[in-house]
């Protein structure tokens, strides 16, 4: 797998998870909510969005705020398998476009050197935020994500939505206050 050079690559952050309703007439609630990953670049003001699955915003959402279960979640197991076999994320490189969804290399090194995985995006930004790995963004990556933000498709307005938008909230049920 050849990886773009480093001048093409921009330094972000996985900033929040959000979920959005669909609206419309559809009977399931599951149906009418949509979930994102939303990066923010370090040294600038541009945005990615990634559309996701609830269970993989519901992890990035709490492995952003720390939150610990009495037993590891998948992201936590995979991070925790890696450490104990001698290993450490790199970096994460969103890297590619494939069939219009965003593509993702985890540079990972170990005992025998350093490895390209290739991954799913919303994967890859799940270990990075558990193992505070720096996060890439090819430049096309990015571009692409701009232009699917521009003008007055209903796209374009999700994913700008998901800009603006407050982060979801995931909470424990024993954090929950209870009022009667």
């Amino acid at each position: 797998m050849v990886a773009p050079s480093d001048a093409s690559m921009v330094p972000m952050r996985a900033s929040k998870a959000v979920a959005l309703g669909g609206g419309g007439d559809l009977p399931d609630r599951a149906l009418r909510e949509r979930f994102f990953m939303v990066l923010d670049e370090l040294d600038g003001d541009r945005h990615l969005v990634i559309a996701v699955g609830d269970a993989e915003a519901f992890a990035l959402d709490s492995g952003l705020q720390g939150l610990r279960w009495g037993r590891p979640m998948t992201y936590e197991f995979i991070a925790a398998l890696m450490r104990s076999l001698g290993g450490r994320v790199r970096e994460v490189r969103l890297d590619r476009v494939v069939d219009g969804a965003y593509a993702a290399t985890v540079e990972v090194e170990g005992p025998q050197g350093a490895v390209l995985v290739d991954a799913r995006c919303s994967d890859a930004l799940n270990l990075a935020v558990l193992t505070q790995a720096p996060v890439l963004v090819a430049a096309q990556v990015l571009a692409d994500c701009l232009g699917r933000q521009d003008g007055d498709s209903a796209e374009a307005a999700l994913l700008r939505r998901a800009v603006a938008a407050g982060p979801m909230t995931v909470r424990r049920a024993d954090q929950i206050a209870h009022h009667p």
